[in-house]
């Protein structure tokens, strides 16, 4: 696996690097996924992704969780029509150049999400995977993880599992080294996304956090300096609602995985700034003050 090193985040550091957009109009991005009534999390925290790298964010909710810093206590599934309505909303007025999903709750959501990304065909789709809970415990049973493979990976440009997702996703154990997420991360790919970023931030042996990038035409292993800090509700949420904001400015995948591993590093190394509720609070989405931290 080829490697490919992000420059090191440090606490005091307030930019990233510009995005390679060329675009004067601001980019549309649609988030598909879960409210988080904490905010740290869901659809919270991908709208604050999405604005603070500089696009216009857009929403569909999918279920309605009663959360907070310390954990889920209850899960609402969205109707069937009202997640369709949702999205024929959005999609017949907005020009939505990427949508990032989140999640998704049951099979049945799942496939009226299907129909409608192959109905509308936006230019960019990034799956972030949520299926398993911070206890452990999977939030999709067995049929909709099945339907979510069959129907909707396969569309993907990227999907970004985090090790026990990827673990749902294959059937494996969960990886317990960077050997064993390189077997993992070739089972993801012949699920049919074009890219995959498996996501290493449980192996907690390690100084830095190591991440898995597959590619149509390479690999690499992208490097991420960890930070002493309990506040990480909401990174996998950021980082993949980052890409899909990068991917709507034009950049290319490489690119906007680059961009979105900078941004989540710099929102991590600030998070105890915030200092939100008494559990796992949020990261820091404006770390560099209010308005587009690019």
């Amino acid at each position: 696996m080829k490697q490919h090193s992000n420059s090191q985040v440090s606490p005091s550091s307030t930019q990233i690097p510009e995005s390679q957009s060329s675009s004067i109009n601001t980019p549309i991005v649609l988030t598909i996924a879960g409210s988080d009534s904490g905010g740290g999390a869901g659809i919270q925290a991908d709208i604050k992704a999405m604005s603070a790298t500089g696009s216009f964010a857009c929403s569909v909710i999918t279920a309605i969780t009663s959360q907070n810093t310390q954990g889920v206590s209850a899960i609402f599934p969205i109707p069937l029509d009202h997640v369709a309505s949702q999205l024929d909303a959005v999609f017949t007025d907005l020009n939505i150049v990427a949508v990032k999903v989140g999640m998704l709750a049951d099979a049945q959501i799942i496939k009226v999400v299907a129909d409608k990304i192959k109905q509308y065909q936006p230019k960019h789709l990034v799956i972030d995977p949520v299926m398993v809970a911070t206890s452990g415990d999977l939030l999709l049973e067995n049929a909709a993880i099945t339907t979510l493979k069959q129907e909707l990976i396969p569309l993907a440009d990227i999907i970004t599992p985090n090790l026990p997702e990827g673990a749902a996703l294959t059937g494996k154990a969960v990886p317990e080294s960077e050997a064993e997420m390189q077997g993992m991360i070739e089972d993801l790919r012949a699920l049919g996304a074009k890219a995959v970023l498996l996501k290493g931030g449980h192996l907690e042996k390690d100084e830095n956090s190591n991440d898995l990038l597959i590619l149509p035409t390479t690999s690499a292993l992208i490097s991420a300096k960890r930070f002493p800090t309990k506040n990480t509700h909401g990174t996998g949420c950021t980082l993949s609602s980052a890409i899909a904001s990068f991917l709507a400015q034009g950049n290319t995948l490489t690119q906007a995985v680059d961009l979105g591993k900078q941004y989540i590093s710099h929102a991590i190394a600030h998070a105890d700034e915030l200092q939100i509720g008494q559990g796992h609070g949020p990261v820091n989405h404006f770390f560099a003050g209010h308005g587009n931290v690019r």
